[in-house]
């Protein structure tokens, strides 16, 4: 489907960059899970949780105890840890990248509660934001008294901040993309004349191989 106006192509690049990941996902008591994050550098990133127990007398799901609790750790692009974290059956976690590229975010339930998965399943769910979807408007404009037009500015502004911060994380992509571009290029010229001088040598090895022959035998 076309977009009728640029307007709305605006409109659309804005909901596509930095949305807000809602999702629900199974593990078992020792399991861990796992989700890989694009991040620019200098971005604040929070992610909120709660976790249900299935119930095999109601036959559904149910909000976890408070005793049951997980622990998030949070890799950067480098596998350095910037955050390892115990939290309880239902939390928050913040933090801010410092180096552009895939963040690792894992997520597991404690060891030490056997009694209380006897056997079911965990359901967590997890929303995570990114970008000026951090930014809780309402309340920015209650502590700053700003006017509606001008907390839309604020939201404009932010908007176009994160846009740069998407373009720089773009351009260090294709930067990165072109570096190993041409490191491959280089290997394969470099593997190529290697080749080429393999079969130099080994054509006038087997010449003179041939030559000794015949002359062994008083062919020529």
């Amino acid at each position: 489907m076309m977009l009728a106006t640029p307007a709305a192509r605006v409109v659309l690049i804005l909901a596509w960059i930095y949305p807000s990941h809602a999702l629900y996902f199974h593990i078992g008591e020792t399991e861990k899970k796992c989700f890989i994050e694009e991040i620019p550098d200098e971005t604040m990133v929070i992610g909120k949780y709660r976790t249900q127990l299935w119930d095999k007398l109601t036959d559904s799901f149910l909000a976890a105890t408070p005793g049951l609790g997980m622990h998030v750790e949070i890799k950067d692009p480098d596998t350095k840890i910037i955050l390892s974290r115990q939290y309880g059956s239902d939390g928050r976690f913040t933090f801010t990248s410092h180096t552009p590229g895939e963040h690792q975010i894992c997520l597991h339930s404690n060891s030490t509660k056997m009694a209380l998965f006897a056997g079911g399943k965990l359901r967590v769910h997890l929303d995570i934001q990114v970008g000026e979807h951090t930014n809780n408007y309402p309340e920015i404009a209650a502590k700053d008294k700003l006017t509606e037009l001008q907390l839309r500015a604020r939201q404009l502004l932010d908007q176009v901040e994160q846009i740069q911060k998407e373009q720089n994380y773009q351009r260090y992509r294709e930067e990165r993309f072109r570096m190993t571009s041409e490191s491959t290029n280089q290997r394969v010229l470099w593997w190529s004349i290697a080749q080429t001088l393999i079969l130099i040598v080994t054509g006038i090895w087997q010449m003179k191989h041939l030559k000794s022959f015949f002359e062994a035998k008083k062919l020529v």
